[in-house]
């Protein structure tokens, strides 16, 4: 099942700081010699991208009655990486499974609970860790497993942005609702596709 909610809006020009972002995490993705250099400074460029919430495109952050999303924002050409919103309306979550790929998660409105899953299918899990606004949390690439995203807050929508350390349109995410869960699609619209290399092609200018 795909969700497409975005067909009304279009993305524009891909923002400047998210722009920085990409640019930033390809190079540091190219030059890094471990996984742990690769966290470590993917949480600081993490943390100056979410430092600021202005910047996220409204067609990225509209969020769905119905429960959680994640909109798709870049996907890398040679699936190294891809950067990924998560909109969680109060009371939402959402199960993705990511074996083998690290994550670097930023909140960039609200609060954020983490918790990874020691298996994809058993819920057994690590104690969830809160995030609230412009705090950074990460992991690093596992067997097996899952990480559970959900609100924290009971008043107020929360979002997220991610990026993986894979190409995740190859992976699954699926919206929690007590003990119900529905497999989900990214939420991006014919109109409002993924930023690719084409798109953030253009100069740079600090």
């Amino acid at each position: 099942m795909t969700v497409q909610m975005a067909d009304a809006q279009t993305p524009g020009p891909v923002p400047p700081a998210l722009k920085r972002f990409i640019w930033d995490i390809q190079s540091m993705v190219e030059l890094a010699d471990s996984e742990r250099e690769i966290l470590v400074i993917g949480r600081d460029l993490m943390a100056r991208l979410v430092a600021r919430d202005d910047w996220l495109p409204e067609v990225f952050a509209t969020p769905d009655p119905a429960g959680g999303v994640q909109y798709q924002l870049y996907r890398d050409g040679l699936e190294r990486f891809s950067v990924v919103s998560t909109v969680l309306p109060p009371g939402s979550g959402l199960l993705v499974d990511q074996p083998s790929l690290w994550e670097i998660a930023g909140v960039l409105r609200g609060s954020v609970s983490r918790q990874l899953h020691v298996s994809s299918a058993a819920r057994s899990a690590d104690e969830p860790r809160a995030l609230r606004a412009a705090e950074v949390g990460a992991s690093a690439s596992r067997i097996g497993g899952s990480t559970e995203i959900s609100n924290a807050l009971a008043d107020q929508m929360s979002i997220s942005v991610h990026v993986y350390g894979g190409d995740v349109t190859k992976l699954s995410a699926r919206r929690i609702a007590g003990d119900r869960e529905q497999a989900l699609g990214y939420a991006n619209g014919p109109s409002a596709p993924p930023y690719d290399i084409l798109t953030i092609q253009t100069q740079i200018i600090d």
